[in-house]
């Protein structure tokens, strides 16, 4: 299966609007089986101040557009993620995969929210599940960001029978070590493949760190980008992860840990 990862820079001085008709021509100049955006691209992470008005229902645009363009595709879809304004009035940082028929198989309200040099804490509600959904690629999940540093979650999406994860982010440049650390360090211990889509550029004066990466549950790397925006793309064998866990199967040998 071919995998593209569009990493989106979300500039200040441009206006969501724009930008969702900027990366409506990159991603449908892609020629893949899944394609992939990062967190929060379209409102862009750090506007903080815009979250209320950039917040849209579940099948809001991002949703609309992104079935649009698996349908033209003929591909999957995660458009990262989104703030979703939910129908109890709060807010949550929401990911979505569609399908290659428009249709919604998969969402996830980011659980950990971020609150060091950051506002989301404050402004969005956290989710409270997890889930996966079974695609043509695997069994598939997503967690996004910050998410990366809590090793529980990710065995929870084990325990689900997840095979391939998803993981939107706006991942500073400063941690950029960080990123690299828990992107492999999940796929390795979860024997999963690992799908990380990371923003670029410049949000009210933090500089994201890019460096998407699509890595195997070996930990090798299959692809890695650098630090501009861009649609960057990777084969990967459809049977990677069960060849891996047949081969080398750890995750059978998992014994309870007594409290």
């Amino acid at each position: 299966m071919r995998i593209s990862l569009i990493q989106v820079a979300s500039p200040d001085n441009e206006t969501s609007n724009e930008r969702r008709d900027r990366v409506s021509k990159m991603v449908l100049g892609t020629d893949a089986d899944l394609v992939v955006l990062p967190e929060l691209w379209a409102a862009g992470y750090f506007n903080f101040d815009r979250y209320s008005e950039e917040s849209e229902p579940f099948e809001g645009r991002t949703v609309t557009d992104a079935a649009a363009w698996a349908l033209q595709l003929g591909c999957y879809v995660h458009a990262g993620s989104f703030i979703e304004r939910g129908s109890n009035g709060g807010y949550h940082n929401t990911a979505v995969l569609l399908s290659p028929e428009g249709r919604v198989i998969h969402s996830y309200r980011k659980i950990h929210v971020f609150g060091y040099e950051s506002r989301e804490a404050e402004l969005l509600s956290p989710g409270t599940t997890v889930t996966t959904s079974p695609s043509r690629l695997g069994r598939i999940a997503a967690t996004t960001c910050y998410d990366l540093r809590f090793p529980d979650l990710w065995r929870s999406l084990v325990d689900s029978g997840a095979e391939v994860v998803v993981t939107p982010a706006a991942w500073p440049l400063t941690r950029l070590s960080h990123w690299r650390l828990f992107t492999a360090t999940r796929a390795v211990e979860s024997q999963i493949l690992m799908i990380a889509c990371n923003a670029v550029g410049e949000q009210q004066g933090v500089v994201l760190g890019g460096h998407s990466s699509v890595i195997d549950p070996w930990g090798n790397i299959l692809l890695e980008a650098r630090d501009r925006e861009g649609v960057f793309s990777v084969d990967v064998s459809d049977d990677i992860v069960k060849s891996v866990r047949s081969e080398f199967p750890v995750l059978g040998d998992r014994r309870p840990v007594l409290p």
